[in-house]
């Protein structure tokens, strides 16, 4: 099990790449996240959703993405309160105090998919999430060390040097936690860092001292992290550019799938901007991208905070273009209706009206995945539906796809507002360059998902340079 010593310090790549390595060793190996806490979802091959985070280190496996890879999902709706996800579906909406009691409760499903997944290979490399070092949160953990202590695994500690304090991370994790959790411990590695590795030597045997926990390596900075899918939206690392077709994502306050983005950073015709909250839109931007959104009417009232409204109207006004996807489409429309407060308290907004259209939340989630035509083009595509409410209106009659030989989306009479509720489009080559053929742009015949498997190979690559990865594989019972 790779545990951090703080947030963010590279698990979910670290198990991607070490998952990558165990495979090119011969080893059936699989991943495993007990609870994880994102808005960034993958539907998976048995109909269900796990966190996306997950299904890349799937596919660093060489593995379909199954409910049991991540049995705990949590995914934000507010500050204080979270739709909770059990073994790919939805049990409940709690509140961060009433979840801490509902931990214990779904301790068995996690080990019930924990054991599952122990069958069926040689390997299963696990996640933790945040760290042991929140002792605060340790009574009925499930993320951690409650989850070793459960299932008996032993416990590789991660610090992130490149934020600074990686020597108190490590020795102060093992001065809170309890001995028992601590006698799980059976190392630590140091990742993220910059320059010669070798003038953190004595750091690195002040922890060994300090701890008695054996070290199994420095890893440096991973240089093209960036080209695999992101965790986070402010790590969509777009290569700045100023020429290109300009495209402009909202970076919504509950903003979720938003590796839908990532193909679109790798063009080297398109010019990305992720925009943050106090930033207005830009006057040049060719496209606008609304992305989805955990919480639709709240997402809405942040958009309006922003100013965004204003914008987007003005953009639309100099010809601009807009794409709406999921919860960024039914905001386009005219009413968003949540009558049984699913995202939030009970109630309805009017929406920014660029496309005719209503939305009304309803209880029956659509999680799938899909194959699908764009009407505008006749190109194929795959991708996937992860989302509450259905939408409708006289746009509909113009569909931005068609799934089964149904209309789905929609498309302003103009043509230059669209919304839809297909994630991962953008990732089907032969879609993304029929795309951004439509404004002109000459995609190169590159392949996104061959890049991202390409990318594994050479994280692999740098933890076998870097780290003891024998002695990491060593160490599993």
């Amino acid at each position: 099990m790779v545990q951090g010593a703080g947030s963010n310090v590279g698990k979910s790549m670290l198990v991607a790449g070490l998952c990558r390595a165990a495979r090119a060793r011969g080893l059936s190996v699989v991943p495993f996240k007990p609870q994880n806490m994102s808005n960034n979802a993958a539907v998976t091959l048995d109909g269900g959703e796990i966190g996306r985070a997950q299904a890349l280190q799937a596919l660093a496996c060489g593995l379909d993405p199954v409910t049991d890879m991540n049995p705990v999902l949590l995914k934000p709706e507010t500050d204080t309160g979270a739709q909770v996800i059990v073994q790919g579906r939805r049990l409940t909406t709690a509140r961060a105090r009433d979840y801490q009691a509902l931990k214990p409760r779904l301790l068995g499903a996690v080990l019930e998919s924990f054991n599952r997944l122990r069958a069926g290979h040689e390997l299963v490399i696990v996640e933790g999430a945040g760290s042991p070092a929140e002792v605060n949160l340790r009574n009925g953990d499930i993320a951690n060390m409650g989850f070793a202590r459960a299932a008996d695994v032993p416990v590789v500690l991660v610090g992130d040097i490149d934020r600074g304090g990686v020597i108190a991370q490590i020795v102060g994790t093992q001065a809170v936690i309890e001995p028992g959790d601590a006698a799980l411990v059976a190392g630590f590695l140091i990742n993220k860092f910059r320059g010669d590795p070798r003038l953190f030597d004595d750091g690195y045997a002040l922890i060994e001292a300090r701890t008695g926990w054996r070290g199994f390596g420095v890893l440096p900075w991973f240089a093209d992290a960036w080209r695999l899918p992101a965790e986070d939206a402010l790590d969509i690392a777009a290569p700045s550019r100023a020429t290109g077709l300009h495209v402009v994502c909202l970076c919504l306050g509950r903003i979720a799938n938003f590796d839908d983005l990532d193909p679109l950073a790798q063009e080297p015709s398109v010019r990305l901007t992720m925009l943050g909250e106090g930033r207005a839109i830009p006057g040049d931007a060719d496209v606008v991208i609304l992305p989805g959104t955990k919480s639709t009417r709240g997402d809405l009232a942040f958009l309006r905070a922003q100013g965004w409204d204003i914008d987007l109207r003005a953009h639309v006004r100099r010809g601009g273009h807009v794409l709406g996807i999921c919860g960024g489409y039914q905001m386009l429309g005219h009413r968003i209706a949540d009558p049984g407060g699913l995202e939030g308290s009970a109630g309805a907004d009017t929406g920014l009206g660029l496309l005719e259209i209503d939305t009304v939340m309803s209880p029956d989630k659509r999680l799938s995945l899909v194959r699908a035509t764009h009407a505008a083009t006749g190109r194929p595509f795959e991708g996937y539906e992860i989302h509450l409410g259905r939408s409708d209106g006289p746009d509909r009659a113009r569909p931005f796809a068609h799934v089964a030989g149904q209309p789905e989306g929609a498309v302003s009479a103009d043509g230059r507002v669209c919304g839809s509720y297909l994630h991962g489009m953008f990732a089907d080559d032969a879609f993304r360059a029929a795309w951004l053929a439509g404004f002109g742009v000459q995609a190169p015949n590159g392949a996104y998902g061959a890049r991202v498997d390409a990318t594994l190979d050479a994280l692999a690559a740098h933890l076998e340079s870097h780290l003891d990865v024998a002695g990491l594989l060593a160490l599993a019972r």
